[in-house]
């Protein structure tokens, strides 16, 4: 099992990148969020400048916030800065596009979007949009083509499970359901939470700033995926709800998203104070060091290769070296 981390892209990325590779963590992925966020591809480039280790990439990227040459065109820089450590992966947009109040992408435009990227940085001619082109980049603008790296796709149902088989991998967030044993080599796993100390209470005020804001994607998500009744049926649902709908119906998105997995919003806060830390264990990988052990050991025989942690609080640095140490068997 191979124990990465991500960070939603902010200013103290790159530093946070170098403590991971610190750490011992093998790979760094940076959230493509440009609503709240600063550039990913920015980011990338400061913390490959302070690494000289750990693998870098977006996790994931968003295909209609740029044109594929765009994003080939960053990527061949990112390699060329930090060669063979570059990874990408793609998704349809859970925030980076519905924090706007859009809904997320066709899986036919993603499966012609990474078509088109790829293409690009094996050097060929393709066709997007109607107009045909190639990466022209001399020698001293990009490595030479081909420039090869790890493509990821960040998929929840079977259409784009499907697309990610043309790939090298799946990138999962916060579920494995539905994934095929053996049918992936390489099944990036992304998930929050928090190690407690002994005896500590999964309600203090450490852990719900640790932990709460990965606990908070289980109302963003229903809310989302499956609607506002949905989200009524959870426990803190009615509270987080109330908050939501004080924003008029084409801005409640806004609501939703705000501070999304970085710290708990208003709705996030209202529901934290009627539940405290009891769905933790169901949202989260937060518990002892054993606990948090089991739990990984797990997802390993559920076909996950590798656990992707994003830590939160205001102590990074510590749920770095907690979560990883417990991740590996050392806690």
């Amino acid at each position: 099992m191979r124990v990465s981390c991500a960070f939603p892209t902010t200013m103290s990325s790159p530093e946070d990148v170098r403590v991971a590779e610190d750490v011992g963590y093998e790979r760094a992925w940076l959230y493509d969020t440009p609503q709240q966020s600063p550039d990913v591809w920015m980011s990338l480039t400061m913390a490959a400048q302070r690494t000289s280790r750990i693998g870098l990439g977006p996790g994931v990227l968003i295909p209609t916030l740029r044109h594929p040459m765009t994003n080939a065109a960053a990527t061949a820089t990112l390699e060329g800065l930090a060669p063979g450590r570059v990874e990408v992966a793609f998704g349809t947009g859970f925030t980076g596009r519905r924090a706007m109040g859009y809904r997320a992408i066709p899986w036919s435009f993603m499966a012609a979007y990474i078509e088109a990227f790829c293409g690009l940085l094996r050097g060929e001619v393709v066709e997007w949009e109607g107009a045909r082109m190639q990466m022209m980049h001399p020698e001293g603008s990009a490595p030479p083509r081909p420039v090869q790296v790890p493509v990821l796709v960040g998929a929840l149902g079977p259409r784009g499970r499907e697309v990610a088989r043309r790939y090298d991998g799946l990138f999962a967030t916060n579920t494995v359901e539905g994934i095929e044993p053996n049918v992936f080599d390489w099944v990036a796993y992304l998930y929050w939470g928090s190690v407690l100390a002994a005896d500590e209470d999964p309600g203090s005020d450490r852990v719900r700033l640790a932990a709460g804001p990965g606990g908070a994607l289980a109302y963003h998500a229903t809310y989302e995926l499956y609607g506002r009744e949905a989200v009524a049926e959870l426990a803190g649902g009615k509270e987080w709800l109330q908050v939501v709908d004080e924003r008029k119906p084409d801005e409640r998105h806004i609501a939703v998203h705000t501070g999304h997995c970085i710290h708990l919003n208003e709705a996030d806060e209202a529901a934290w104070a009627v539940t405290g830390g009891a769905l933790l264990p169901f949202t989260t990988v937060t518990g002892t060091a054993d606990e948090v052990k089991a739990r990984i050991d797990e997802l390993g025989e559920r076909g996950v290769t590798e656990v992707v942690y994003q830590p939160c609080g205001p102590d990074i640095r510590h749920e770095l070296e907690t979560m990883y140490a417990a991740a590996t068997g050392r806690g």
